[in-house]
């Protein structure tokens, strides 16, 4: 786009040039302007009031959202169930239920125009190292990770201690314990009560544990427990904050949830009470956006095939009833077939997901 003093002053250069003799294509040519272009400025207002693309009035796309269908997104995006949760996972929570309002952007476009996508939370933006290294998942019960958490509680100088082993495959918690002091016997109770509960003897491939270098979790009666159950030990390096992501990041959604006392715990009761509620909370109602925004309990479970691929089919069927909203395929609902805990040899990585395709074709 040409500004008007700009085109005056290369029609005049133009002009100029010709005077002097030069043809016309030529001129336009060294003033990089289109011969008809110049002629559009001088025998139109191009040469008066300049380019009118910023002034012209543009119809409303055909298959644009109407004014109904955008006051509907807002509704339901402030009903009280949706009221603390992002279009990301407002949208795949409708699909289960069997509605299409909208496509997950077009909820972000409605409600940023209406001023509610403003940033919420005390996080802080994360720093990148380099990853560690990898192990891969394809399926639950093959990599565990865990960790230990202080609970602040209102009493000053005592803390609550929250135990807690995550499935990397699926994000689910599958045990977890609190605590008024952090023990290694603690430790130990939870592995052997979430080995019966997952059913590890029963299984001819054990999983592997990723922790850190803390001593609770290295201890020689944990150690002890691991082997007799053979689990698989793996720790973290020294000072590196990305080598058990997955037990992190719960954590921190753990303690930047609403329900969160931030000012403390009353006593071990009620952590305890606060922590039962969040696990069967982020195990069966959060939506999780590494596994395509389905519950842990239902990829644990093997279910997330069957809900990821009605959610497909619903966004078949929204596609053809409006086919100009969508420029080219539907939203990718495929299931998350490899999960790698810290990918740092690709190689491995590639190994996994070739095996996996190959697992899926034969079956």
């Amino acid at each position: 786009m040409i500004r008007l003093e700009d085109r005056l002053t290369t029609v005049k250069n133009i002009e100029q040039a010709r005077r002097a003799g030069a043809r016309l294509r030529t001129a336009c040519g060294i003033a990089r302007v289109d011969p008809r272009t110049l002629q559009r400025w001088q025998t139109g207002e191009g040469l008066k009031s300049g380019d009118g693309r910023p002034r012209a009035v543009r119809p409303a796309s055909a298959h644009a959202l109407s004014e109904m269908e955008r006051q509907r997104i807002v509704e339901v995006a402030n009903e009280p169930r949706f009221a603390e949760l992002p279009p990301a996972r407002i949208v795949p929570m409708l699909a289960d239920e069997g509605t299409y309002i909208a496509s997950e952007s077009s909820f972000s476009r409605v409600l940023r125009a209406h001023g509610q996508t403003h940033h919420r939370g005390r996080a802080a933006a994360p720093r990148r190292v380099r990853p560690p290294t990898t192990h891969v998942a394809t399926g639950p019960r093959q990599v565990w990770t865990w960790d230990m958490t202080f609970l602040p509680t209102k009493v000053l100088g005592i803390w609550c201690y929250l135990y807690l082993i995550l499935d990397v495959y699926s994000r689910k918690i599958v045990g977890f314990e609190v605590h008024e002091h952090d023990d290694s016997d603690h430790a130990v109770n939870l592995l052997r009560r979430t080995a019966l509960a997952e059913g590890l003897h029963a299984l001819a491939q054990k999983p592997v544990l990723l922790g850190d270098n803390g001593s609770t979790l290295k201890a020689t009666t944990v150690l002890a427990m691991m082997h007799w159950l053979g689990l698989k030990a793996s720790y973290s390096r020294p000072r590196v904050s990305d080598d058990n992501a997955f037990v992190e990041s719960l954590f921190r959604t753990a303690k930047y949830r609403p329900e969160f006392p931030t000012k403390g715990f009353a006593d071990l009761q009620q952590a305890r009470l606060w922590a039962s509620s969040f696990v069967c909370w982020c195990n069966n109602d959060h939506r999780h956006s590494g596994i395509r925004y389905v519950s842990p309990a239902q990829r644990h479970a093997g279910q997330d095939r069957q809900v990821l691929a009605a959610r497909h089919e619903l966004y078949v069927q929204a596609k053809a009833a409006h086919p100009r909203r969508w420029a080219r395929h539907t939203r990718n609902w495929s299931p998350i077939t490899v999960v790698t805990l810290n990918p740092e040899r690709e190689s491995l990585v590639t190994a996994a997901v070739t095996a996996e395709k190959v697992s899926a074709t034969a079956a």
